[in-house]
């Protein structure tokens, strides 16, 4: 953690819970386990060894239940651990986006439905717009054992059983076919793409991650398994911009089905080519919203088919 990491927490969406430093004695307070991995830095501030995967998975357990009524939440070794303060600026920004189509009120029910795609084992998107907007999500991904994870978070959280089902994708090759079904009419899609080409540049991607948070540390040559995430959460042939582009024309299949298709942009170099795609799919609208979360610029890419009075006439 830096000096300035207020300042840099106050890019944060403004409806975002945690644009403060962390309460480490609340947190502390209702998860227990957090505070062996809470130690003092040099600017005397409270704070956690952020390279140690340990740490970042009790403190994401603290956070989910002290903010996000998760009384149980568990991952399993080796799999992506998701900074949740950053995960939550994307549910905000789609809850404007919304807005927008619902006369600048956010819809704040359950009919409000949620694809997220590649919902990993740790299942935050779905956990976070249930908690903070009451939306209902079907979750999917091509990893048998996170679908298998997330059923025992939601089992262990019995309110979440009436507000997110889960759907494995059994074909890897697809995104959207064999999940969305004719009388599906989904608010919003949303997706944290795979963005590296292959596993050598995942690896890579995950060694500089650690080096940007202990700079000072020349031991470090590889990077923490449990750190990186698996292949399917990392990379994929082609990279971030052929899954999206994958995506996009799919998309164009469920043309009335859906208000708003979204996805996480992280290499800006790769917007030029996903707005051709956009435009060759015949898109009516196309956003695209700006977030920064301390060191790291990202983006969201939000696409839709629907024209203002369609939009207008959505029902939530």
């Amino acid at each position: 953690m830096k000096a300035n990491d207020n300042l840099e927490k106050s890019n944060l969406h403004p409806r975002n819970l945690h644009r403060s430093r962390y309460d480490f004695e609340l947190l502390i307070s209702n998860c227990p386990e957090l505070k062996e991995y809470v130690s003092i830095n040099k600017y005397q501030i409270e704070t956690i060894d952020f390279s140690d995967p340990k740490a970042v998975k009790v403190l994401n357990k603290a956070l989910l239940k002290t903010y996000y009524n998760i009384g149980f939440w568990n991952i399993p070794l080796h799999y992506l651990c998701p900074p949740i303060p950053g995960r939550a600026d994307y549910i905000h920004y789609i809850a404007d986006l919304l807005a927008e189509s619902n006369n600048g009120v956010i819809p704040n029910n359950a009919s409000v439905l949620g694809l997220d795609i590649g919902t990993g084992v740790n299942m935050i998107y779905p956990i976070l717009g249930n908690s903070i907007y009451n939306w209902s999500f079907v979750a999917t991904d091509i990893d048998k054992k996170a679908i298998e994870n997330c059923g025992k978070i939601i089992e262990a959280n019995p309110h979440l059983i009436d507000s997110i089902s889960l759907q494995q994708q059994t074909e890897p090759r697809f995104i959207f076919k064999n999940i969305i079904i004719p009388e599906d009419r989904f608010s919003f899609t949303m997706c944290n793409p795979p963005f590296h080409a292959s596993a050598e540049e995942a690896a890579k991607g995950s060694l500089r991650k650690i080096k940007n948070l202990n700079p000072k540390d020349k031991k470090i040559n590889a990077p923490v398994l449990n750190f990186g995430g698996q292949s399917n959460e990392l990379w994929c042939n082609g990279g971030e911009i052929a899954f999206i582009t994958q995506m996009i024309y799919e998309s164009a299949h469920y043309k009335s089905q859906c208000l708003w298709f979204t996805t996480l942009v992280s290499k800006k170099e790769n917007l030029p080519a996903i707005y051709k795609t956009l435009k060759k799919v015949n898109t009516v609208s196309v956003k695209t919203i700006d977030m920064a979360q301390g060191q790291k610029n990202s983006r969201i890419v939000a696409w839709s088919f629907l024209n203002e009075q369609e939009s207008k006439s959505w029902k939530f």
